[in-house]
């Protein structure tokens, strides 16, 4: 009896880097649907969010998908844990499950025909064990085709940037199918190279060109000279841009309350007159910078949907504290034009609704791929990891935000975020500019568009004799 074709995924730990992947999975179940999909998932090694609730709901809804769970490995103490950055402990938990993928892989191959392996560019070091195997391994990049070309791109700056940090380096960098940018623009694990993460980055991005290809999160018309760059400059041409793809919720992750009363107080405002604020679930505050933000909005005048979560010293409490947090009176004299909401809002109904006019964001690319879907111009506000890099592309290049502009401490005044909320909901360049890539990322999903054909492509490529 022949075997049924499968592939394997195998995402990063972070609950994000699993849900995307997941969602990957769906997508080429919708053009494939007799391929059996497994998904390796490692534990991660710090703060464990529990995804038993979102593996179960997606487990029942798609009988193709099937998860594989692996042990934990190398237990750490805290105290070792303590010392290091939560990239540092990733790579090392997903170094040391090696054996493990690897069992998985072969006790898979017994039963299916694994046609393919698809890996998080954090699971670089599973390449180890899968040349064991004849299935071809590609890659799942989560971010835009700009900073997969900083990746393509960096062992040359690690070579003439020898001896000096890329968060030192003044002049601006020129990289294929970039803007021109500052070295401290550069994705935070590779601003320092004297970080444990920075050697792992480096040997990462030699990697990049020996995988059988690229999937990449974005699409043609979004970042054309980057996709160029890569294909042509950077000479990978097996790259596959198949996005936008956006999750549209999360099972266990949704505070049904906040959700109904955002969008039932959002019914009650114009059209295209509320400034969105949402930083993601790791985007915090200082106490102070929350008061700023806040005297800001009270001066803007302009209408507000403001996601607001404890600052780092206050985490270990549940919610946040409005009236402590905020100004005294600022809930009672903004209550006719603004909303605020403690730690969580539907970010995909909310850009979606009619009455959203801007949105200031962290910049990161999945919520910057959810705007542009929304029709949504961004205040760009990067706060962690590729979010500074991304804030460049999407202001310089893309043009679809404007800038929130820091003072050199990471500070921005409630005068800079007047400025920018009263901005951001005028009509201009970056609000058409916007609307049309809203246009485009439609168009690219359609059966004649770019990434619906990119995705046929690839999955072509794995059964030709069957398409």
């Amino acid at each position: 009896m022949e075997k049924q074709e499968a592939i394997v995924l195998y995402p990063s730990p972070p609950i994000g880097h699993l849900v995307s992947m997941v969602e990957l999975g769906k997508l080429i179940l919708s053009l494939k649907p007799s391929l059996s999909i497994h998904i390796i998932l490692v534990p991660p090694p710090y703060q464990p969010e529990s995804t038993t609730t979102y593996i179960s709901s997606v487990s029942s809804a798609y009988p193709s998908l099937t998860f594989h769970h692996l042990p934990s490995v190398a237990p750490y103490s805290s105290a070792t844990n303590s010392r290091k950055h939560h990239e540092s402990l990733l790579l090392e938990i997903l170094c040391f499950s090696n054996p493990n993928v690897h069992r998985t892989l072969f006790s898979i191959s017994q039963t299916f025909n694994l046609c393919a392996m698809i890996i998080d560019f954090f699971c670089t070091a599973v390449l180890d064990v899968t040349s064991d195997f004849t299935f071809p391994v590609y890659y799942f990049f989560t971010s835009g085709a700009a900073c997969l070309a900083s990746f393509f791109h960096l062992p040359t700056l690690d070579e003439t940037t020898a001896g000096k940090n890329l968060k030192d380096v003044h002049s601006l960098l020129n990289i294929p199918g970039v803007p021109p940018i500052k070295g401290s623009d550069m994705p935070k694990p590779v601003l320092d190279r004297n970080e444990e993460v920075y050697d792992a980055f480096i040997l990462f991005s030699k990697q990049l060109s020996n995988s059988s290809g690229i999937i990449i999160n974005t699409f043609e018309a979004l970042e054309s000279r980057a996709i160029k760059a890569i294909t042509e400059e950077l000479c990978f041409r097996s790259l596959y841009p198949i996005g936008p793809l956006i999750v549209n919720g999360r099972t266990g992750d949704k505070n049904v309350e906040n959700a109904d009363s955002c969008l039932k107080w959002l019914d009650s405002q114009p059209e295209q007159s509320v400034v969105f604020l949402c930083f993601g679930s790791l985007g915090l505050f200082s106490e102070e910078q929350v008061k700023e933000i806040a005297i800001g909005l009270e001066k803007s005048e302009q209408r507000f949907l403001w996601v607001v979560r404890n600052p780092p010293e206050l985490q270990n409490q549940t919610e946040p504290d409005l009236k402590l947090l905020l100004p005294e009176g600022f809930l009672n004299q903004t209550g006719n034009r603004g909303m605020v909401v403690k730690s969580w809002a539907p970010q995909v109904p909310v850009l979606n609704h009619k009455a959203i006019g801007g949105f200031v964001t962290h910049c990161g690319w999945n919520s910057i791929l959810e705007s542009v879907c929304a029709g949504v111009p961004m205040v760009a506000w990067p706060l962690y990891a590729e979010q500074r890099f991304n804030r460049v592309v999407i202001v310089e290049e893309i043009k679809i935000a404007i800038p929130m502009v820091e003072s050199e401490t990471g500070f921005v005044s409630s005068m800079e975020v007047e400025k920018r909320v009263r901005e951001i909901v005028e009509e201009g360049p970056v609000r058409e500019r916007t609307k049309a890539m809203k246009n485009a990322a439609e168009l690219a999903l359609t059966e004649t568009g770019s990434s619906h054909t990119a995705l046929t492509v690839l999955l072509q490529s794995w059964s030709p004799e069957q398409s």
